[in-house]
């Protein structure tokens, strides 16, 4: 049997689970490196996802509470749009990926793991990325560590944030 080393899982694992939204949690708490939080805007934050499909996935998530789109005021949706934008470019700038996937997950139904709190993907994509693993036995393999990819990704994000 093959075993596949996911140290990070274990903290998940044995953690309690927080009261609330851990969204707005992220946004109000500064451990930034803790949350694995990218970068901050006036309304908006960028954080790795802790659950990634692929190397670099993060999430771009506006401080306010909201479920759907529309429900955002227009300065909290351009600051979400902005940080959206400067966040491909980052991943783009790190990872030098032959595509991405970019979207929304509006309600449960749509795939959405936290539905109350909508939120952006950014997922980094590279030919032939895809292999047997989460086709045959349900497992997907990622080579680089959370952290690793949070002191790689933060420097770029406080330059393009900076500028």
């Amino acid at each position: 049997m093959e075993r596949l080393w996911a140290p990070w899982r274990l903290e998940l694992i044995e953690s309690e689970k927080p009261e609330g939204c851990i969204f707005c949690r992220f946004f109000a708490e500064r451990d930034d490196e803790k949350n694995l939080v990218l970068g901050r805007s006036a309304s908006s934050y960028v954080v790795l996802n802790k659950y990634p499909y692929n190397n670099g996935h993060l999430m771009v998530i506006p401080a306010a509470h909201h479920a759907a789109l529309e429900e955002l005021d227009d300065r909290a949706y351009d600051d979400l749009q902005r940080l959206l934008r400067i966040s491909i470019r980052v991943v783009r700038e790190v990872y030098t990926p032959d595509a991405m996937n970019v979207g929304m997950n509006l309600g449960r139904a749509a795939g959405a793991g936290i539905a109350d709190h909508l939120h952006w993907h950014v997922v980094p994509r590279w030919n032939g990325d895809t292999n047997f693993m989460p086709v045959l036995a349900e497992t997907r393999v990622l080579p680089e560590h959370l952290q690793a990819a949070w002191k790689k990704l933060r420097p770029a994000f406080d330059r393009a944030l900076a500028g």
